[in-house]
């Protein structure tokens, strides 16, 4: 049994069908996704996570609805939420992005993960033995997809903070800016991440 069961448009209350209505002209769909039902359960969170995605997420801004979906999509991946990585892979898909792409996407975040993973361990050893040592790691799929520089720098961003590692956070954020990100593109990024990272997380713990 589900912790927080499903609440179909039919059984909700009004302010609970309000938001799925808006979330259906959101997204331009005819049904409101399933994804959504078990937010329904907590009328104030589907609030925020409508207005957050629709702000965030599935619109423009300082940075494009294309990025905001890889950015979405690499996020999804990390929190391990299928139901999330269906919706945001298709999305990816609508908004202009390749089949070979979407792999790309899932394999920056993914490489991002073990590099991570290595600096926070500098970080947290509270040895100065480590900081000499090279990383030692492979990781020619940030240079060597078909992906541009600033998008692999968001998604590393997103990724990189989320997994709280400061240094891969600061460098990337760094790397970024040098690149010609601005400060409210970096800002909109972990904005799009911090969204996803909450309803995806909602979800994985409702099912």
């Amino acid at each position: 049994m589900s912790l927080v069961p499903p609440l179909s448009p039919a059984d909700a209350p009004e302010k609970v069908q309000q938001t799925y209505g808006r979330i259906q002209e959101m997204l331009g769909t005819s049904e409101v996704p399933a994804v959504f039902f078990s937010m329904g359960r907590v009328e104030p969170f589907l609030r925020d996570a409508y207005m957050n995605l629709k702000r965030f997420v599935f619109g423009d801004g300082a940075i494009d609805a294309k990025t905001r979906a890889a950015i979405a999509l690499a996020v999804a991946c990390h929190a391990k939420s299928k139901p999330w990585i269906d919706v945001f892979a298709e999305r990816c898909r609508a908004t202009g992005w390749t089949e070979t792409q979407v792999h790309e996407i899932v394999a920056v975040a993914s490489t991002n993960y073990m590099y991570n993973t290595f600096f926070k361990f500098r970080d947290l050893s509270g040895s100065a033995l480590f900081e000499g040592m090279g990383v030692g790691l492979r990781a020619h799929t940030f240079g060597s997809t078909s992906l541009d520089e600033k998008t692999v720098e968001l998604l590393n961003t997103a990724v990189s903070d989320i997994n709280a590692c400061k240094p891969c956070t600061s460098g990337h954020v760094e790397s970024a800016r040098q690149m010609g990100v601005r400060d409210e593109q970096l800002l909109e990024t972990i904005q799009c991440a911090a969204t996803v990272y909450a309803v995806a997380q909602f979800t994985s713990v409702a099912e």
